[in-house]
């Protein structure tokens, strides 16, 4: 406590304010990002230890010098819970890494199987899979769903008489999501009158992040790929298989892999 008892000066009191002063604004940065907060940290203790120093203010440099040399305890009590995910995300990677191909495969086609049946029957449907861009911000989530991808499910979602069949279904990461999802429509003047709801906001949806987004006409049964503000109407299963996959992946097709578009003027 003897760095602590100072003769009552004003550079004593600015020493103990700016220790309190510390103290709170470690509180705040604590409220950050976990990344942020690292960083912010950091650099403060250093930047903070060698100005007190120099400045030979005793109880600020006693403060730091125990918070260093705590350090280690602090960090990862404070960062616990993002140590935890980064080894649960590790392991996870590690063991299932040899049936990353396996699971993705079976997720493709498991979609693919439902669009097929939800054309068939003329079902209308709306997915989004979203690649590396968060659509939270622009989203109305109705359902928040965390579920393996299968036909099964996609098409119990789109039936008529489902309480969440209007809106749209998200897929992440090989999982369902969240689904009965109203995304934002198109103001684009140019879009086919022909095209309803489900186009306009497979478009709006796509114009402002870089989602891949499959649409199945109520009307007429067919499908349609919708991504970077274009619409490719009737789409090739071939090609749906194709962008589906990357887009799963996380990864964009390359430009000009896609055929011709419709719709759009």
């Amino acid at each position: 406590m003897a760095p602590f008892i100072d003769s009552v000066t004003l550079y004593g009191l600015l020493d103990k304010f700016i220790v309190a002063g510390l103290v709170f604004g470690c509180t705040l940065i604590l409220r950050k990002e976990a990344a942020l907060r690292l960083l912010t940290i950091l650099v403060i203790l250093i930047a903070a230890e060698l100005s007190a120093k120099k400045l030979g203010l005793t109880s600020t440099t006693y403060f730091f010098h125990l918070l260093i040399s705590s350090a280690p305890v602090i960090l990862t009590i404070i960062f616990q819970s993002d140590i935890k995910r980064a080894l649960f995300s590790f392991w996870k990677r590690h063991k299932s890494g040899e049936r990353t191909d396996i699971d993705l495969t079976t997720s493709v086609d498991e979609l693919l199987k439902g669009l097929h049946e939800l054309a068939e029957r003329r079902i209308g449907a709306l997915i989004v899979i979203v690649r590396q861009m968060s659509i939270d911000h622009l989203i109305e989530v109705g359902t928040e769903i965390d579920a393996k991808v299968t036909s099964e499910l996609l098409t119990s979602i789109f039936l008529p008489y489902s309480p969440i069949h209007d809106g749209a279904v998200i897929i992440q990461k090989e999982k369902i999501t969240s689904a009965g999802c109203f995304l934002p429509l198109s103001q684009n003047p140019d879009i086919a009158k022909s095209f309803g709801t489900r186009h306009r906001a497979a478009l709006g949806i796509s114009e402002q992040t870089d989602v891949l987004v499959l649409v199945v006409s109520e009307e007429t049964g067919k499908i349609s790929i919708v991504h970077e503000g274009k619409i490719t109407y009737d789409a090739d299963p071939a090609e749906i298989r194709h962008l589906s996959r990357k887009a799963i992946e996380g990864r964009r097709a390359p430009r000009g892999t896609t055929p011709a578009e419709y719709g759009l003027t």
